[in-house]
């Protein structure tokens, strides 16, 4: 496994696009120039330090990076064993990492001429991060949000209409992520000459999971170095939640090539795994197929038709998964698990009550893994976890599962 592992896991996608057998592009003829377009764009950004150069300072001056590497004390001594790091990235400008992502995607699209964006949205966090950066630089957004992720996500869906952004409710399916995005494909296809697709995810076709793999890439690379400065070494285990990916592999790829950091990512198991209709685990409980452009292990029934997923976490509520993280899953360089909605809302809980901090539902899911191994772990061991986002959204839905009626004082 050794000689597998040495610069073999950060050296793809090759030049289909492709992590092994997954991803690629699977796109309509309208919208292939588009993307042959945007690859080569993305390409020569690569190496041009003035596009990098605007990309450090707003992510220094606007988005507030470095985050914090933070020593959970309370939590490591409640649980016992392995000390416990979060990467605190809910403290970025809108409360997640999606705005890391976001802010070089529109720089490609300004880059290209591009005069219209659109983004998809579930948990809220990507649809507000792009009516931010839309705002800052004064382009009309439209964002497309399932109806059912509407309502659930009401703080966020207010925030994007303040920031100037046109939000969309899609009906059709069960209204969530998966549904949100099949509507803005229709749009983009339908309006390819001015418009951008901000995709929030590492999903879609090439060069989507590349690029925003390597835009995310930033919180692994700051928690290498502020892990060196704090302990001299590297963490013994990565720990990051994974719905469609983007956090994951953020905090994974600068780590990929060091083959004594285990890696982790927690899948959504809703009600269970075990019910097909229940979760949206799906390197846990699928099998591979091709959505929304790329080739990915997806939820699907054996007519290969999507299933609708289910998750207490409206940005884990999606039916596959990016194709590098499915490339991962079938070399074996990262593990994946799936965590229960009883068992995230159990982290909730406790991290508000040990650290003072609220977390959002999507790494409460990284965090109750946490929980189940750091006490078997010696002391140590250290486990680095993706605080991705902050639970403000989350708080009406929290106390909806927790039987708990909020009313106005």
């Amino acid at each position: 496994m050794d000689s597998v592992l040495v610069n073999t896991f950060t050296s793809g996608p090759d030049e289909d696009g492709r992590f092994g057998k997954f991803g690629g592009r699977f796109v309509s003829e309208t919208l292939m120039p588009l993307i042959l377009d945007l690859e080569r764009e993305y390409v020569s950004i690569k190496d041009d330090d003035s596009f990098w150069a605007e990309m450090n300072y707003l992510w220094k001056h606007y988005v507030g990076r470095p985050s914090p590497l933070y020593y959970a004390e309370r939590l490591t001594e409640r649980l016992g064993g392995a000390r416990i790091y979060f990467k605190r990235d809910e403290l970025n400008h809108t409360g997640a990492h999606k705005i890391n992502n976001v802010q070089g995607q529109i720089l490609l699209a300004r880059r290209m001429g591009k005069t219209r964006i659109i983004a998809e949205t579930g948990a809220g966090q990507h649809g507000v991060a792009t009516a931010t950066v839309c705002a800052r630089f004064g382009l009309p957004c439209v964002v497309y949000m399932g109806v059912h992720d509407v309502e659930r996500q009401a703080p966020n869906v207010f925030r994007m209409k303040l920031l100037g952004a046109e939000v969309r409710p899609v009906s059709s399916g069960r209204g969530t992520l998966k549904d949100a995005m099949n509507d803005a494909l229709r749009d983009w296809v339908t309006n390819v000459r001015d418009t951008f697709y901000c995709i929030g995810t590492v999903a879609g076709p090439h060069p989507y999971p590349a690029m925003v793999r390597d835009f995310q890439a930033i919180i692994g690379k700051e928690t290498r170095q502020q892990m060196m400065e704090m302990e001299g070494r590297l963490p013994d285990t990565l720990v990051a939640a994974i719905g469609g990916g983007s956090n994951a592999m953020g905090l994974f790829y600068p780590f990929l090539d060091e083959p004594d950091v285990r890696i982790v990512g927690v899948e959504a198991g809703g009600k269970g795994v075990d019910d097909r209709m229940q979760h949206c685990a799906s390197l846990n409980g699928g099998v591979p197929g091709v959505l929304h452009g790329n080739r990915t292990y997806l939820l699907q029934d054996d007519d290969g038709q999507i299933l609708e997923g289910f998750s207490i976490s409206a940005g884990l509520d999606y039916p596959g998964v990016g194709p590098e993280h499915s490339w991962l899953h079938e070399t074996g360089r990262a593990e994946y698990v799936a965590v229960t909605d009883i068992e995230a809302l159990e982290a909730f809980q406790l991290c508000c009550e040990r650290e003072g901090i609220i977390p959002a539902l999507e790494p409460c899911h990284a965090l109750a893994h946490v929980m189940k191994i750091a006490g078997s772990l010696p002391s140590e061991h250290i486990i680095c976890m993706n605080m991705c986002g902050r639970g403000d959204k989350d708080i009406f839905t929290v106390a909806k599962a927790l039987g708990i009626e909020m009313t106005e004082e």
